[in-house]
């Protein structure tokens, strides 16, 4: 177990607890297995990633057979079944093993022999949709078919989601935390060498870059410009392979003066100064694959006017509630709660103008909300903003929320906290598009944006 934990640990950096744990639990084939685990946390912690590695080293170093699927591909229970019965059975016998139910899956792997068996189910919520009998088989594989099994579900929801009429035997939970910004700090910081070797690679060709590059590019340069990069972002986004992949494209831009030799690699102030303007406008294409350069988004101070952010706002295919609703979000996300009345309420009262109010609202284009990213904001707020703009009478119905639901689903909004606690208000969110996103989608509902924003007012 312990050299196992030793391989997995450098390959994901501040998950020792959990890879120490998975290893007690399943990390020597010799031992007995846990019924089921059931492995949870927001998507892009590591579940996946993790399980799967596991899984491989597992079946190396100690011949345990494991298959890992997807719930979302497996649209009836028989492909499920056929999925795991291909991954699990000898891979000297020839043909596919047939199963179309239950007892027929359960009677093929008890002919099976090795010293383990793991099967790993992503999306494992899914399986809520699927015939009533196969959530409870799985995670009483083990009892039925008499093996050394385990069954490892990964979700997102925590397994209280799962409970029904008929109760469900207990499973093993672990959670998988968000990472906090210094964790994600350091695991964008494990890129380092590749990023040094890509860029080294590309300047091959223009010696004097190269050896700028060569001397430049240290350790401690590319952490300070992490540091710069997670004080935007990390609010917005916790999502660890976006990050990634941003941090990655902006860096070239952040890099660029230096290898023009117009500032000093120690300029940290100089090198902001540069930066900070494509990182906002990176910043509003977060989650959107883009291909404008971020030069260009970060030319002129004026909101960006990007074609390819019109034309994927036209052609979004959103219910008409639910854009309504994605405008609400960004007015909630943009402007401060204590303007709400002043801005969606007809009567709401003659407000004083004195000059600390007046001075406060002269707002250079770096502090403006639109610019600085979004803010959290409660489920009450965004409905009673929603009602405020929408000119028609409708309904709070389960229709109208779950196109909430769709809204996350679709990144273009993410939960800041309480993801569980929706029902009693606790939840916030955060609008993750950038304004000129939001002014198509405004322009196509026929309602103007600025007009309902601090910032233009």
């Amino acid at each position: 177990m312990e050299a196992l934990c030793a391989t997995l640990e450098p390959m994901f950096p501040c998950r020792e607890a959990a890879i120490s744990t998975l290893g007690e639990l399943i990390g020597d084939a010799r031992e007995a297995y846990p019924s089921a685990i059931y492995l949870f946390g927001h998507s892009g912690t590591g579940k996946t990633a993790l399980t799967r590695t596991l899984l491989k080293e597992c079946d190396k170093r100690q011949g345990v057979r494991t298959a890992h699927l997807n719930a979302i591909e497996c649209y009836t229970t028989k492909i499920m079944l056929e999925i795991v019965l291909d991954s699990l059975t000898s891979p000297h016998k020839e043909g596919s093993i047939k199963a179309d139910n239950m007892v027929e899956f359960v009677e093929q792997l008890r002919q099976q022999d090795a010293p383990g068996f793991l099967i790993a189910v992503d999306n494992a919520e899914r399986l809520r949709d699927m015939d009533a009998n196969v959530l409870p088989v799985l995670l009483r594989l083990q009892q039925l078919t008499g093996l050394n099994l385990c069954v490892i579900l990964l979700s997102q929801l925590p397994f209280e989601k799962f409970y029904n009429k008929t109760g469900l035997s207990e499973v093993i939970s672990l959670h998988l935390p968000q990472y906090n910004k210094a964790e994600t700090q350091r695991i964008l910081g494990s890129d380092f060498v590749k990023v040094r070797e890509h860029l080294l690679e590309q300047l091959s060709k223009d010696q004097r870059r190269l050896e700028i590059c060569e001397a430049a590019m240290t350790e401690d340069f590319y952490n300070n410009y992490l540091n710069l990069f997670l004080s935007v972002f990390y609010k917005a986004c916790r999502d660890l392979p976006e990050l990634q992949l941003t941090a990655r494209k902006c860096f070239a831009v952040y890099l660029e003066p230096v290898l023009d030799g117009a500032v000093e690699a120690s300029d940290i102030s100089r090198l902001w100064r540069h930066i900070a303007g494509p990182l906002r406008a990176a910043l509003t294409q977060i989650y959107m694959r883009i291909e404008k350069p971020l030069e260009e988004c970060a030319e002129s101070s004026a909101p960006i006017e990007d074609q390819s952010v019109r034309k994927l706002a036209q052609s979004l295919e959103l219910p008409y509630y639910a854009k309504f609703l994605l405008i609400a979000a960004f007015l909630a996300s943009h402007n401060a709660a204590n303007q709400d009345k002043r801005l969606f309420v007809k009567h709401h009262g003659k407000q004083r103008k004195r000059m600390q109010t007046v001075n406060a609202r002269a707002k250079t284009t770096e502090k403006m909300s639109t610019t600085l990213g979004p803010k959290s904001f409660s489920i009450d707020r965004l409905l009673a903003i929603f009602y405020a703009i929408l000119e028609e009478k409708v309904g709070l119905t389960c229709n109208l929320l779950s196109q909430i639901s769709t809204l996350v689903h679709l990144k273009l909004l993410s939960f800041v906290c309480g993801e569980q606690n929706i029902m009693d208000g606790s939840a916030r969110l955060q609008c993750t598009v950038g304004l000129e996103f939001v002014l198509q989608i405004g322009k196509v509902v026929g309602f103007n944006v600025r007009q309902y924003l601090c910032d233009f007012m």
